[in-house]
């Protein structure tokens, strides 16, 4: 008798994505100048195209949440949070019904423990506005399960280079991970013309970074602070929004990195990168 063999193809490998989320929800709501967020909408928008395949699920890992030790959403229908402030009424009536996954969330926990970094479950928390602005555009349906990925209060790079390399695993099991973030960040920067040099200097040097060599990346990015205007693009305790990257480039692991979108955006230069 002829032995059965399940038709199923394997997934294939997916990339990493470190991708910039705007300014509390701009992308839904009248700006000054009216297309300042235009291109990278557009951007957000035509990613899911350029993917080898629909995800099964996406672990995203904000900007916007950090912990003491590394923390995951467990809940199977996880709310939003609106933390942000001072925006339009209707921003505050978004939605993004997207289903929690459980036992994916179950998943980060066991590879993390066993890299020896300590992690665990939050079955209460929703996604904040760096996990449901970006995804609103990348997957509007909202039908690809979402588990969030905190970072640690620490800020210590190294130690989210290393929570990308336990996590890389997920990539052949057709999980889509994403770092959300902004490769700038410097609130007092942002709309001041001094800064557009500043940004673009620390762009470029990020830029050549990600493309080195993966055990040079990392060695880069792991001292990211020495490099030039980095202080002034993330200042020092406000570099949560450079972290995921860290995440990112770590999950990526023996993959190549390269840039994938620019753009100028209130006089600083924002970039978006992926590796694989």
């Amino acid at each position: 008798m002829s032995r059965q063999h399940d038709s199923t193809p394997a997934p294939e490998r997916m990339p990493t994505l470190f991708v910039p989320h705007g300014a509390g929800p701009c992308f839904f709501m009248q700006w000054d100048p009216v297309d300042a967020w235009d291109r990278m909408a557009g951007f957000l928008k035509g990613i899911a195209a350029t993917l080898p395949q629909r995800p099964r699920a996406i672990v995203l890992v904000s900007g916007h949440w950090l912990e003491r030790q590394v923390t995951v959403t467990a809940s199977v229908s996880p709310e939003l949070i609106y933390d942000y402030g001072g925006f339009p009424a209707h921003t505050y009536q978004l939605r993004y019904p997207a289903p929690g996954d459980p036992a994916l969330a179950a998943r980060l926990v066991e590879l993390l423990g066993q890299a020896g970094v300590a992690a665990g479950e939050d079955p209460k928390r929703g996604y904040d506005h760096g996990v449901f602005i970006p995804l609103k555009l990348m997957f509007p349906d909202a039908d690809v399960q979402v588990v969030q990925l905190s970072l640690r209060s620490d800020l210590n790079a190294q130690a989210h280079l290393d929570i990308g390399h336990a996590i890389a695993p997920l990539r052949d099991e057709g999980v889509l991970i994403v770092g959300s973030g902004m490769s700038f960040h410097n609130m007092r920067g942002y709309g001041d013309p001094r800064f557009a040099a500043i940004s673009d200097v620390f762009d470029h040097w990020l830029s050549e970074a990600v493309s080195a060599s993966p055990a040079r990346r990392d060695a880069l990015l792991q001292q990211w602070a020495d490099a030039p205007s980095a202080r002034q693009c993330h200042p020092p305790r406000g570099e949560e929004h450079l972290l995921p990257l860290m995440v990112a480039a770590g999950a990526g692991a023996n993959s190549p990195g390269r840039k994938i979108f620019s753009d100028r955006v209130m006089q600083t230069t924002l970039s978006a990168y992926q590796f694989g």
